[in-house]
């Protein structure tokens, strides 16, 4: 899909997480999104519907990154509260990180969390509404 290719290029200068991935891993992340949409878009509407409603939960690499720097962050305030202060290393290590992450759109933990898959929310966006745009297209009359 070039057209979809070119526009996911366009939003990597406006997406900071797509601008600190490796072009690579951005181009698999496309085709595997360009694969579900090939792959969904041929289904009947009930199946498009409950992908959506599975896109929407998605979880995207923004709230995967928060939820576990804080709960590092949380459990090794609570730990070095209670067992030992060592523990208090782990904050102070993991919340730079999240720091660094807000402010430039990157952080080490973002290479790993992109080489699994995890999407950004116009990744999944771009699924989702590719789907919509699908289960409005009319479709041909079943075949008995």
């Amino acid at each position: 899909m070039q057209s979809s290719h070119a526009a996911s290029q366009m939003n990597d200068h406006a997406d900071r997480v797509r601008s600190s991935t490796a072009a690579t891993l951005n181009r698999e992340i496309d085709r595997r999104t360009d694969d579900n949409i090939e792959h969904y878009s041929r289904l009947d509407a009930p199946a498009i519907r409950q992908r959506i409603e599975q896109l929407e939960r998605e979880w995207d690499v923004e709230r995967v990154l928060e939820v576990n720097a804080s709960t590092l962050a949380l459990s090794g305030l609570v730990l070095g509260l209670t067992v030992n202060r060592k523990w208090l290393a782990l904050p102070a290590v993991v919340l730079p990180f999240l720091l660094q992450h807000g402010l430039q759109g990157w952080c080490p933990p973002l290479p790993i969390l992109r080489h699994l898959g995890v999407r950004t929310r116009g990744e999944i966006d771009r699924e989702k509404f590719a789907l919509f745009d699908a289960l409005e297209r009319p479709r041909p009359p079943a075949l008995h």
